[in-house]
């Protein structure tokens, strides 16, 4: 049986790029890994073997002719199934795109092939990225690696499994509500979402258009960095993607001296989280005030409104994005005799989408519809730019804001079967894309002794556009953590 690699991305660029290692080597011991362990996680859905080989092998070429192969040279890198690419097929998780074929890749699959990275496969998703726990996913639920009763987070837990598991050092992911950041808390990898528009959604297949953010999820910040460098910038495609691009050397090494750190006094409310992560955020705050940091004490009052006026503005958005689904112009077509085209329509959808996006949709078509529009929708705008103005006063006190990524670790497969207990997952996430702001998880210990337990992450968010000095501070706590990444299924 295959063992897992806990290598990271650029250890495996620096040997390829110095001819140590063959990029063919590489993702053929990437591809064995896979087979052997992805039936433990149920992390990818599809692999590229013969398209991947053939990637690894113009790699050797460009490395044997002296060229620059790019800054990921031979990665191996899993792709979150709403990203599309021109090998295998795209299905969102879903029955309703099952056998779907993209006719291009996405802005960020381009970029990385241009940086020498290698799709390798599709990871599992929630379906259409609506979930928190990779269960809603059509073609079965994602295992956690740490312990397979339970889940990996979502919904981007395939990706966060496949890093965590060592069957990739990169994947990529989307973040809506916190897609990204809560699967690498609850998988112990790292989970960074970009600012909004700082990373092309051109070949995203959309949830929440005003929401969605594509990252990676990684085995080290060093790693983050990098894959954000590559798939970052502008992209005339994406109307809503920003000037500029982002360099590593953005990055500054940084110590806690003179640092101000803002704690929301929201996220550490009496019994909000489990004592274990609690424990964890108290002791990295603690070290940071230990070596000079100043902790500030925050007020982000409308956090326990987030998850309600997400959960109108997600959905109305959703309601219009999946329209296009309809059995006629994409999507599954049902089989029955249907007279009308609305009964077709309605036939094809009910059988195409599972019972989590129906309820998304129907929700989302409520608050837009006549009567409702300004009760619901228009109040939760309202709301999502007093809670912007929100987080723009907290980053005029403190550098950068502190706090748990999720409440719990992860928990086990099945157990949250009332929609609203696991809505309330993202309850530390979810206002982070309505502002717009960048955020981090990082893994910063677990709930047991000596690395036994469940991974527990940490939360770091700084304002739009401030990648630089987010990704210092993470890289600073990640190297004061200790966490140790080869712990998995300790």
């Amino acid at each position: 049986m295959s063992e897992p690699c806990f290598e990271t991305c650029h250890e495996i660029r620096d040997a390829v790029r110095s001819g140590a290692r063959s990029a063919t080597s590489v993702i053929t011991q990437a591809l064995d890994r896979i087979d052997s362990l992805n039936p433990d996680t149920n992390a990818f859905r599809e692999v590229f073997p013969e398209e991947a080989l053939a990637a690894a092998r113009r790699v050797d070429e460009q490395v044997a002719a002296g060229n620059d192969p790019g800054v990921l040279a031979g990665v191996p890198v899993g792709i979150k199934d709403n990203i599309t690419t021109t090998e295998g097929t795209v299905t969102c998780g879903s029955k309703m795109l099952e056998g779907y074929r993209s006719p291009f890749d996405a802005t960020v699959v381009e970029r990385l092939r241009g940086a020498g990275a290698i799709p390798i496969g599709h990871t599992n998703c929630d379906e259409f990225a609506m979930g928190s726990s990779t269960e809603t996913c059509f073609h079965g639920p994602v295992r956690n690696p740490w312990d397979r009763s339970r889940v990996p987070g979502g919904s981007s837990g395939g990706s966060a499994a496949a890093v965590s598991a060592g069957l990739v050092p990169l994947a990529l992911g989307s973040d809506t509500g916190g897609s990204i950041r809560q699967p690498a808390a609850l998988c112990g990898c790292v989970g960074f979402k970009p600012s909004y528009g700082r990373v092309s959604r051109y070949g995203l297949v959309a949830f929440g258009s005003s929401l969605d953010q594509i990252g990676p999820l990684t085995r080290s910040v060093r790693d983050a960095t990098i894959a954000l460098e590559v798939v970052g910038g502008h992209d005339e495609r994406d109307s809503t993607s920003a000037e500029g691009g982002f360099k590593s050397s953005e990055v500054r090494e940084v110590g806690f001296e003179g640092m101000k750190i803002g704690i929301p006094s929201q996220y550490r409310m009496p019994g909000a989280n489990e004592p274990a992560v609690e424990e964890q955020v108290n002791r990295i705050t603690d070290l940071a005030r230990a070596e000079g940091a100043e902790i500030v004490d925050v007020d982000l009052p409308l956090t326990e409104k987030g998850i309600s006026t997400y959960y109108v503005i997600a959905p109305a958005e959703a309601s219009s994005n999946l329209a296009r689904f309809d059995g006629i112009r994409y999507g599954h077509r049902t089989d029955q005799d249907t007279a009308t085209v609305d009964e077709l329509y309605s036939a094809s959808r009910a059988e195409g989408f599972g019972a989590e996006v129906q309820r998304r949709i129907m929700l989302g078509t409520y608050v837009l519809s006549s009567g409702y529009y300004d009760a619901y929708y228009n109040r939760a705008l309202q709301a999502r730019r007093l809670i912007k103005e929100e987080f723009d006063r907290a980053f005029e006190a403190c550098d950068v804001l502190l706090g748990p990524t999720t409440p719990t670790t992860a928990f086990e497969l099945g157990s949250k079967l009332d929609p609203v207990s696991m809505y309330l997952c993202d309850i530390y996430t979810v206002n982070n894309n309505m502002a717009g702001i960048c955020g981090i998880s990082i893994p910063v210990g677990t709930d047991g002794d000596d690395f036994t337990g469940l991974p527990i992450g940490l939360q770091l968010q700084a304002k739009t556009f401030n990648e630089g000095e987010l990704l210092g501070v993470a890289r600073l706590i990640e190297s004061r953590a200790g966490f140790d990444y080869h712990a998995v299924g300790g």
